[in-house]
């Protein structure tokens, strides 16, 4: 749970060459002497190849939720935020998205790119339905790009984030075990119907991206004792999660500085004050948490003064 004030901020660094060199060139003056003014914690460390993102595991620490890789139950816990009762039963997002077909690989857009209205995804959803339902598996409407499932094929079912696929081939991240055999065939099967769908017809006459495909997320059940709360003073920023995802480092880079002029001074002003504060930096591998100073912590926050790291630095270990 946060003591104090809690802000944690998703995709602060790739290990991508064209993030590196933007990142060595880009001053963030509020956030170097923030970091002088904090301590850091140890690093929770991960990689390239996890299926959740760093930020997911912190977040679902913070929010009491089980960890295991792929397995963070976000949609049931969305269920019971939502104030519906979880059953119990295992849930999962349904996105409907947009699969780009290249030479050598498929790969998966934005779903914001779709422009997707409600009455279009809700024609989509009716028309999945079915055969949704001869698989064990119900829907539920939540918003354009994003649909709740349930059914017994979710529990215990490793799935990747929906931000780790957007981007890249998504062969290497579609689930493979034999559990997910019928999610796969109704990927395909799901393919045909929406190839001929009135609604995609609609779309692609108007110069709209087809919805060709779904992705299946955040699959898993609460724990039985959960609570549905956030953690108070836990503040999630996604400044820059969307030029991070489309590989735009000059808008990350104007994305980071806009968090410098804001989030970043609001912090340092706290620091000031000497208010609790914990800022947590998330990147594609790993994630750090620096905190204010406490009286065991004092001896670390002189050495950070005294021998200063760039903010570069700083984030090239996430």
């Amino acid at each position: 749970m946060s003591d104090g004030v809690h802000l944690l901020i998703p995709f602060a660094y790739s290990a991508v060459p064209e993030c590196v060199r933007t990142l060595h060139a880009l001053r963030l003056p509020h956030l170097e002497k923030l970091l002088a003014r904090l301590v850091p914690q140890d690093l929770d460390a991960g990689d390239e190849t996890t299926l959740s993102l760093a930020h997911e595991r912190v977040i679902a620490r913070e929010c009491a939720l089980p960890t295991t890789d792929g397995c963070i139950p976000w949609a049931a816990w969305q269920v019971h935020l939502s104030g519906q009762d979880t059953q119990g039963e295992a849930w999962a997002f349904i996105t409907p998205c947009h699969w780009q077909v290249a030479s050598a690989h498929i790969s998966m857009g934005l779903p914001e790119d779709l422009l997707l209205d409600e009455a279009q995804s809700r024609a989509l959803l009716a028309a999945m339905q079915t055969y949704f339902e001869q698989d064990g598996i119900a829907l539920q409407y939540q918003a354009p790009t994003c649909w709740l499932a349930r059914g017994a094929v979710f529990r215990d079912l490793p799935t990747a984030s929906l931000d780790r696929a957007v981007g890249h081939s998504v062969d290497g991240w579609m689930p493979r075990s034999a559990q997910a055999r019928s999610l796969r065939r109704l990927q395909q099967e799901m393919q045909m119907l929406m190839y001929t769908h009135a609604t995609n017809e609609d779309r692609i006459g108007r110069g709209l991206l087809p919805v060709n495909s779904f992705w299946v997320s955040g699959t898993g059940a609460l724990p039985a004792t959960h609570s549905a709360a956030m953690p108070p003073g836990l503040t999630i920023d996604l400044t820059l999660r969307e030029a991070a995802l489309r590989g735009d480092w000059q808008a990350w880079a104007s994305a980071w500085q806009r968090l410098d002029a804001g989030e970043c001074t609001r912090l340092l002003e706290l620091a000031h004050d000497g208010a609790p504060l914990r800022l947590t930096l998330c990147g594609e591998r790993s994630a750090r948490t620096w905190v204010s100073q406490t009286s065991g912590t004092w001896q670390r926050r002189i050495a950070n003064l005294l021998q200063p790291k760039s903010v570069a630095t700083q984030l090239e270990n996430l």
